[in-house]
């Protein structure tokens, strides 16, 4: 009968019954006895006696098998034995304080996924982000820009706590929301509106504003092509800068090298649009505490002037 084979992996200590567990009332004993050199000065310092000190002493000499220090008729020596069980109880103990200080209330992270529009991404919108920052430091901001459809595509999978977007005017029910008015700008250097047909600078198909920009030159009859098309507010405003055409931007998104374009073109305004802020009923309470914030930068935010 042939017999099992024996593994050769050696056995798992961590998972032996009844080992000894070290308990760091004793350790901190034993290292302060070290420390101070006597049994009376130990117990003093631990306000104890020095009995109560000398059991805990012992206790650990029994647990271990040696005997951990040499009492002299002055002073107090460790072993070997005990040097070497000194240096790893003043490791556990200090664990134990880095362990209790990282879960202490003020200094566990919380973390909140926020997304915002690029236009919200700068300036204003970081200023905000960092004031909230000081008054809640055990917050931690992952923050995502992008195009709205996006974030609002990545919030309803669970990728974000809290989103920033733009869409049409009630067209889905948020936690609060702002009516936006947009600006039609133009190239202060090399203007193109004038031009037949007029070229655009637009966001990608189903981008924001694409339509309403077509809409708006049909209506006053005019031709008009698209030439230049970006995901990238960045994009969008660069080309236009340049000349490459018109195009409707947020007038937080008006640049100096922009001309503003309205009625006297005889353009009319859209304000069709609005910010809109979603999160979860459930989400943690810093995510509400962080939309109220959102809130308060929408309603400082100039409107666009008709």
């Amino acid at each position: 009968m042939a017999g099992s084979a024996k593994s050769n992996r050696p056995p798992n200590r961590l998972n032996r019954p009844n080992r000894p567990l070290f308990d760091l009332d004793l350790l901190r004993s034993i290292i302060m006895v070290a420390d101070c050199g006597s049994f009376t000065t130990a117990a003093a310092r631990l306000h104890s006696t020095q009995s109560t000190v000398s059991q805990k002493v012992r206790r650990l000499e029994d647990m271990v098998g040696h005997r951990l220090l040499e009492r002299g008729n002055r002073e107090v020596h460790a072993t070997d034995a005990g040097e070497l069980l000194l240096g790893y109880a003043r490791q556990m103990l200090a664990l134990n304080d880095q362990m209790f200080e990282a879960l202490s209330g003020a200094v566990v992270a919380v973390t909140v996924r926020l997304g915002v529009p690029e236009d919200f991404a700068t300036g204003a919108t970081t200023q905000v982000l960092a004031r909230f920052n000081r008054q809640y430091p055990q917050v931690k901001l992952e923050v995502t820009s992008g195009l709205s459809r996006d974030l609002l595509g990545s919030y309803d999978h669970g990728e974000l706590d809290l989103v920033l977007v733009k869409q049409r005017r009630n067209s889905r029910e948020s936690v609060a929301s702002r009516p936006e008015k947009l600006a039609w700008i133009d190239s202060a250097k090399h203007p193109s509106f004038g031009l037949d047909p007029v070229p655009l600078v637009t966001f990608p198909t189903r981008g924001l504003y694409r339509d309403d920009m077509i809409n708006a030159l049909e209506s006053m009859g005019r031709n008009w092509r698209i030439s230049f098309t970006s995901s990238s507010l960045s994009g969008i405003q660069g080309a236009v800068a340049d000349g490459m055409g018109i195009s409707l931007v947020p007038p937080r998104a008006v640049l100096p090298g922009h001309a503003v374009l309205g009625r006297a073109q005889g353009l009319p305004t859209i304000d069709t649009f609005e910010l809109a802020i979603f999160h979860r009923p459930t989400a943690d309470p810093m995510v509400g505490a962080l939309a109220k914030v959102l809130v308060g930068l929408l309603e400082s935010k100039p409107r666009a002037s008709k």
